[in-house]
């Protein structure tokens, strides 16, 4: 990777506040690039500039964007303060998501409906709008979707079927997009400790899961946020001009092995009874 290679580039994160999507900022900044980070919680946001501010480099700035994904008009609003005083839109990151766990016998259409608003339209909607500002000067789209899209798991259906679905809207976006030079990728990160993983990471009694996932890599450790946005960083970069349409694993190799065992969180959860039930008498 070349330094400082998004240098004045205007780049564009959902959820870009925590997590995934502030280690995709931090790496931007740090490279130069104005960065926009949006999300739904302004106050997040603010904290969030303040670290990146104090990072930025070789003219680097950071702006903020209210912003809930799946509205599509926030999403254009969010293109527009990106853009500002260029008109142009070099990257963006569709990372703003979420999780969720339910076993099939339990799961609601409703609670189906709920991963895929932010997992798919949202992320859609972010796809659709930094490309419409990008045609006609090209650009980088990466969509942060998940191992889970590729390996599913048991009480992980929606969750694995959102992320199995932006996979698919992010290749065919590719090949509509590649002839206006806008290239398409996704990312998918093995466990990354963030907020939204906070439930596992600070409760002893997840350490079996967490024990599980790294049974799985073999590079065996947990991965952070700056491994997942130096990669972003790089498919952002002129350095993978020739890469588009891709599911790339960042991940420690666990997409090598299998999905975790998430049993023993459901436990915790809905109690052994429950689960036994749910289990049937083949799986013992």
């Amino acid at each position: 990777m070349t330094a400082a290679n998004l240098n004045g580039k205007h780049i564009l994160i959902t959820g870009g506040g925590t997590g995934i999507g502030l280690g995709c900022a931090r790496q931007a900044i740090s490279d130069g690039a104005i960065v926009t980070i949006a999300g739904r919680r302004v106050d997040v946001l603010m904290s969030a500039a303040e670290e990146l501010k104090a990072m930025a480099t070789d003219g680097g700035q950071v702006r903020i964007a209210e912003c809930d994904v799946t509205d599509v008009e926030a999403v254009k609003a969010a293109v527009a303060i990106a853009t500002e005083g260029s008109g142009v839109l070099h990257g963006a990151v569709a990372n703003a998501g979420k999780g969720a766990g339910m076993p099939i016998l339990l799961m609601t259409a409703d609670q189906l409906r709920d991963t895929f608003e932010p997992n798919v339209i949202g992320a859609f909607n972010t796809i659709q709008q930094a490309a419409a500002a990008m045609h006609d000067t090209g650009g980088s789209i990466v969509a942060i979707s998940s191992i889970a899209g590729r390996l599913g798991g048991r009480f992980r259906a929606a969750y694995a079927a959102s992320k199995a679905a932006l996979d698919m809207i992010v290749k065919v976006s590719a090949d509509e997009l590649g002839p206006f030079g806008i290239r398409v990728n996704s990312v998918n990160p093995g466990l990354v400790p963030t907020e939204a993983t906070a439930v596992m990471m600070d409760d002893e009694n997840f350490a079996e899961v967490i024990e599980d996932y790294l049974n799985q890599m073999p590079i065996r450790r947990l991965g952070t946020i700056d491994d997942v946005g130096r990669f972003v960083r790089f498919l952002m970069s002129d350095d993978a001009e020739w890469i588009t349409g891709q599911v790339l694993g960042v991940d420690g190799g666990h997409t090598v092995r299998r999905a975790p065992n998430l049993e023993h969180s459901l436990r915790m959860r809905m109690g052994d009874e429950m689960v036994d039930r749910l289990s049937g008498p083949r799986w013992k």
